[in-house]
């Protein structure tokens, strides 16, 4: 799969040249016309041709890093839940750029991982570490964001060890387009299916559990009305853009903010058009008889 991405350059610091008003005046239209012109040549679109593989040993620090995106300051052991799905390579897949001839490019760039697709089976996994850290973590957060009831029924769905709920890890950079989702999540539903019928570890899951990266336009407040000041209603936005219909078919859902623990763009702190935005993240839990109206979806607004 091919995708375009813009590089830009900023321009030169902006410089004045002693003198009157009127001479830095055409001195800061000169400036300013030399920064636009440098970065309409800088501009250029870049293809990059990416490749899915199944998950190795040499993956390990790609895994980890965007596990680390998802979590941030949370306490997960993002080595432990790693190093599982290195094991479980029967399922999950990397991106990676596909090779090229070009003899100077470095092949620890050709080897990164670009993103990854892969599912835990946390009734499966009950006990290990990691398993038990992302049921407290989900837990705590429905507390302290949703009334009691819905609570209750995350805590019964994730312990019912009857009907196994898989974790879905599905993790990749920002720039790396929707479209390369349609086949990753294609084939893990292909790969899920030969695992059931196999009796391989991860097998059949009755509900999926995901931890989608959103973020919303910091809320302004309308006129007061009555002395009160009323909150615009907020839109959640996704980095995935495909996630918007697991959302969609969600039967529990809920969003938290993660504003204060990450300052960079690969963590969540976004900015559009200078319209400030607020990191979250959001739990769902979709039934698995879902899954193929959503993979339906994904097809229809993702198929090249």
């Amino acid at each position: 799969m091919a995708t375009r991405a813009k590089r830009r350059a900023p321009g030169p610091p902006e410089r004045r040249e002693p003198g009157g008003e009127e001479e830095d005046s055409d001195s800061e239209q000169r400036d300013s016309a030399s920064e636009e012109e440098e970065e309409d040549e800088i501009s250029e679109e870049v293809n990059v041709e990416f490749e899915a593989h199944s998950i190795s040993d040499n993956d390990y620090d790609g895994i980890k890093k965007l596990l680390q995106q998802l979590f941030l300051k949370a306490p997960v052991n993002t080595a432990e839940l790693t190093d599982i799905l290195i094991q479980q390579n029967h399922i999950g897949s990397v991106i990676k750029q596909a090779e090229v001839q070009d003899e100077s490019d470095d092949e620890d760039e050709e080897d990164e991982v670009f993103g990854f697709i892969s599912l835990l089976n946390l009734t499966e996994r009950k006990g290990t570490q990691c398993a038990e850290q992302i049921k407290e973590l989900i837990l705590s957060l429905c507390e302290k964001n949703c009334d009691q009831s819905m609570v209750e029924q995350l805590d019964k769905l994730l312990n019912d060890t009857t009907k196994p709920v898989g974790f879905l890890l599905n993790e990749r950079f920002i720039n790396v387009p929707p479209q390369i989702a349609l086949p990753m999540h294609q084939q893990l539903q292909k790969e899920l299916a030969e695992t059931q019928r196999t009796n391989k570890p991860c097998g059949k899951c009755y509900y999926y559990l995901l931890i989608s990266k959103t973020f919303t336009e910091i809320a302004k407040r309308s006129s007061k009305k009555r002395g009160e000041s009323i909150q615009q209603r907020e839109e959640l936005m996704f980095a995935n853009a495909e996630e918007e219909f697991f959302y969609e078919k969600a039967i529990l859902k809920f969003s938290y903010s993660v504003q204060e623990e990450s300052d960079t763009c690969l963590g969540g702190r976004w900015s559009f058009d200078d319209v400030p935005m607020k990191p979250l993240r959001t739990v769902m839990l979709i039934p698995s008889d879902r899954m193929n109206a959503i993979m339906d979806k994904l097809k229809e607004y993702l198929s090249v």
